[in-house]
């Protein structure tokens, strides 16, 4: 029988322990993958809670689904609106005396007659309805906000609601503000002056002031609209840096531009006296200011969340 060589012997006795360190390996590598899976399956279920919570409502709605609920938010307004009209109708007399006061104040204190007049049968009668149906509209104005947002609210994610809720509570009160400045502060100034055109003294033409009920109201609406809806700059301009359509800087560069823009909507809006054009325009552009402000806020907001994101990636 031959000798056997040393070295081969040693090679065989070798040879059946390769298998089992490669078996080791692959059990090895297969228990870490089993280990990683469930570590993967959990972080991708918390996450799937995460878009859970904060992405909108998983059952879609179909189109007719949509304008289903787009007439039930319409109703809702719509009876808001006739309920305030009829309330504000039976109340119209009401209503006009307190916006005729600024004039009938001024006129009485020039001992003058504080009278309102009208050359038409029916003129009186649909000033009424007009003015139960501003009112209506302003006071009702809650209620389409509310219906606005439950329409809307639902097909948005909760950081993006909590982003265009202070908007919805601020239109309102800027309006506020803006008919109360016209109210208490431009309407006594503007009709002061526009009172002192009159001549009622022996002296030359007699020139007398006798407003029309219907021409009184109109220019009281429209001042009041005019200035309610210039107050809305805020918001505008806050909500356009919000989705990254404007900036402070751009704002403050064009702010030159603004002041002559201002000037000229002033001046289209109000009644042709430099006193209601100065009390519009100067309004505005404070807001402008304030609006160029809350931008900056805004991306300072904006660029302290990027670097905290970018903090939570690099780590």
């Amino acid at each position: 029988m031959a000798d056997r060589d040393p070295e081969k012997e040693e090679e065989e006795a070798a040879a059946p322990d390769a298998p089992d360190e490669n078996q080791e390996a692959a059990a090895g590598g297969a228990s870490e993958q089993a280990d990683e899976a469930p570590a993967d399956e959990q972080a991708e279920a918390a996450s799937g809670e995460t878009s859970a919570k904060d992405h909108p409502d998983e059952n879609r709605m179909t189109m007719m689904e949509h304008l289903v609920e787009l007439r039930r938010r319409l109703m809702w307004c719509f009876v808001a609106l006739l309920i305030a009209f009829g309330v504000c109708v039976f109340f119209a007399s009401e209503i006009f005396d307190f916006l005729s006061k600024p004039l009938m104040d001024i006129l009485r204190a020039r001992n003058e007659d504080a009278t309102l007049i009208y050359t038409k049968l029916y003129e009186v009668f649909f000033t009424e309805i007009k003015i139960g149906f501003y009112a209506a509209a302003f006071l009702a104005f809650p209620i389409f906000a509310i219906q606005l947002w439950k329409f809307v609210a639902p097909g948005l994610y909760s950081k993006e609601k909590s982003a265009f809720r202070p908007f919805l509570i601020a239109t309102p009160i800027l309006f506020f503000a803006g008919g109360a400045m016209v109210y208490y502060a431009i309407m006594p100034l503007a009709w002061e002056f526009f009172a002192a055109f009159q001549n009622t003294g022996e002296s030359g033409a007699r020139i007398e002031l006798l407003p029309k009920v219907e021409e009184y109201l109109s220019l009281v609406i429209k001042l009041i609209f005019a200035f309610g809806i210039a107050f809305q700059l805020p918001v505008v301009l806050t909500l356009l840096a919000k989705v990254d359509l404007v900036t402070s800087k751009g704002l403050a560069k064009f702010r030159k531009y603004a002041v002559v823009l201002v000037f000229v909507f002033a001046a289209i809006l109000t009644p042709p006296d430099v006193i209601s054009q100065i009390g519009l325009a100067i309004p505005i552009l404070f807001l402008y200011e304030v609006s160029i402000f809350l931008a900056r806020m805004i991306e300072k907001k904006r660029a302290e969340e990027d670097a905290a994101m970018q903090a939570e990636l690099a780590d």
